[in-house]
């Protein structure tokens, strides 16, 4: 077995994809496996992983500079055989790892030349100046990586090119997290939406809709507003009577609204980065038995549509938006009928064991590759979480 470091200097220390799906499946496998976080909330040891706090400090200046030193420092600490980057800002210090002779993965959570296109803090050129910029990293980094991990098919075809070792590992959902057969008695006239709220993932529409329902539905928001002065905008708009907005909940929390609510919404708008993309929502609405409201992408109706598991609309229009939910609402067999749809195809083909296996398969060609060129085991593999 092997010592495994995944460094993040952005993400939250329990973020589902790295931690609950991709740190716990290698440790329990037997790796001594370590997560380097820079959240300010202390070292600790969670599930078979060590957790390695750097501390957190204010800005997105200060992170991208000055965090990711601090988490390069620890990875050299920590002296481990492989390392796993889940931040674009960390790709210096994959650099320099492998200048040590270390195995270096970087997972590509999402499109980022495409991504930063869609960033409404920047100007026009400077987006288009930085999103060419990162393309150009990738280029000349990501080669040098001993293998590339997509959050999705399509980043996986367009990363194959920089790299023969390239996997896609999809955030599907744990199936031991969906495990309860949904009780449809216990429901309430109440849909959710979980997840960031931002004006590009629709808040505005979402709560526009709310000004239209003929049912009686509110709508329950599960997450972060992204921008304060946006907060403040949607909370004077009429539909704004209809919301219950809880905040950041943890994962017992979501688990409570997906279980009340009829349905579940992931209505982004179509920037490039959202029409390729999997969200994580959609699948966990899926595998909680919702029927769900999602915007009308060619590749998110192959998947609710085909699958009979909801129904894909304009995310630009609130009638739309309005309409659905009072469909279900009003309908309720119709929700349960399409919920289960959805349970099916999740415990079927979207969950994460066949995505374990994956990442697990990555890993053991890595560590082949690496005994085979005689590295010995690094000092790390001696630290392991009990």
């Amino acid at each position: 077995m092997a010592a495994i470091v995944h460094l993040t200097s952005a993400h939250p220390r329990y973020d589902t994809r790295i931690f609950v799906k991709q740190c716990r499946s290698l440790a329990a496998l037997g790796h001594a496996v370590t997560l380097v976080v820079a959240d300010g909330l202390g070292d600790a040891c969670a599930d078979g992983v060590r957790v390695v706090d750097v501390g957190r400090l204010a800005g997105r200046a200060n992170r991208v500079l000055r965090t990711t030193r601090r988490v390069l420092q620890a990875a050299r600490r920590l002296d481990a055989d492989v390392y796993q980057l889940h931040d674009p800002e960390l790709v210096p210090a994959g650099l320099h790892l492998k200048r040590l002779g270390k195995t270096v993965i970087f997972d590509s959570h999402e499109d980022v030349p495409a991504q930063l296109l869609a960033k409404p803090y920047l100007s026009p050129l400077a987006r288009r100046l930085l999103s060419a910029g990162y393309a150009a990293c990738e280029r000349h980094a990501y080669r040098r990586f001993d293998g590339l991990v997509a959050a999705t098919p399509f980043i996986r075809e367009r990363l194959r090119h920089l790299h023969p070792n390239t996997v896609d590992v999809n955030n599907y959902p744990t199936l031991q997290e969906f495990d309860a057969v949904p009780d449809w008695d216990g429901k309430v006239a109440e849909v959710c939406y979980v997840g960031s709220i931002s004006a590009i993932r629709g808040i505005r529409e979402l709560v526009r809709a709310c000004e239209l329902l003929r049912s009686p539905a509110r709508l329950s928001l599960v997450g972060s507003f992204a921008e304060p002065a946006l907060a403040r905008e949607v909370a004077y708009f009429p539909g704004w009577k209809r919301v219950d907005a809880h905040g950041h909940l943890g994962r017992a929390g979501v688990q409570a609204a997906m279980r009340r609510a009829v349905a579940g919404l992931v209505t982004l708008h179509p920037v490039v980065n959202y029409l390729d993309a999997l969200p994580v929502k959609m699948f966990e609405y899926m595998a909680a038995g919702l029927p769900v409201i999602a915007s009308r992408f060619p590749l998110w109706q192959e998947i609710v549509e085909g699958n009979g598991c909801g129904v894909c609309v304009d995310p630009g229009n609130p009638a739309a938006i309005a309409a659905a939910i009072d469909h279900f609402c009003l309908h309720p067999q119709v929700a349960r009928r399409m919920g289960e749809n959805g349970r099916r195809a999740v415990l079927a083909r979207y969950n994460w064991h066949s995505e374990a296996g994956k990442l697990a398969g990555l890993y053991d060609g890595l560590l082949a590759a690496r005994a085979q060129a005689g590295h010995p085991a690094a000092s790390g593999a001696h630290q392991a979480c009990g």
